[in-house]
């Protein structure tokens, strides 16, 4: 498994990042040829499930992902959203946290497990490279609210 660490300081809210960051279907429109569907009535929170598709006609593969632990922050708590991913090309999890910064603001941290069927262990590091490289414009396109 891959494992994608990324991390950014924001002039925002931790309560507004909190929301940008769990508009799931804002994450489809975040990364190239994808859609996000939620498939759970709202609000979010544990439970919550929803699926990434990428890709164009049959070169698509879905990427279904549920809430397993849902904690907004709130009054000098960080907030911590993980996800779980099932699908048959894409496995693993991530883990969102938004933590007020010193001074104001706040800090958030994505991390990310992944694995891709038919890939090797042995390209690990590149799929690390391109998921901090996808998963970081995502990051910085849902945190100006694009």
């Amino acid at each position: 498994m891959s494992l994608v660490r990324i991390e950014r300081t924001v002039p925002q809210a931790p309560e507004e990042v909190w929301l940008r960051l769990t508009d799931w279907p804002a994450h489809g429109r975040q990364v190239p040829l994808t859609r996000t569907r939620v498939l759970t009535p709202g609000p979010n929170g544990a439970g919550t499930r929803f699926t990434a598709r990428t890709g164009i006609g049959r070169l698509s593969f879905d990427d279904p992902m549920e809430v397993v632990r849902w904690e907004p922050p709130s009054a000098g708590r960080p907030g911590v959203c993980r996800l779980e991913k099932s699908g048959r090309v894409v496995r693993g999890w991530a883990r969102i946290e938004v933590t007020e910064a010193a001074g104001g603001g706040c800090r958030v941290r994505w991390t990310e497990e992944l694995s891709l069927r038919g890939v090797p262990r042995a390209l690990d590091p590149v799929l690390a490279a391109a998921g901090r490289a996808v998963f970081g414009r995502a990051l910085d396109g849902l945190l100006r609210g694009t």
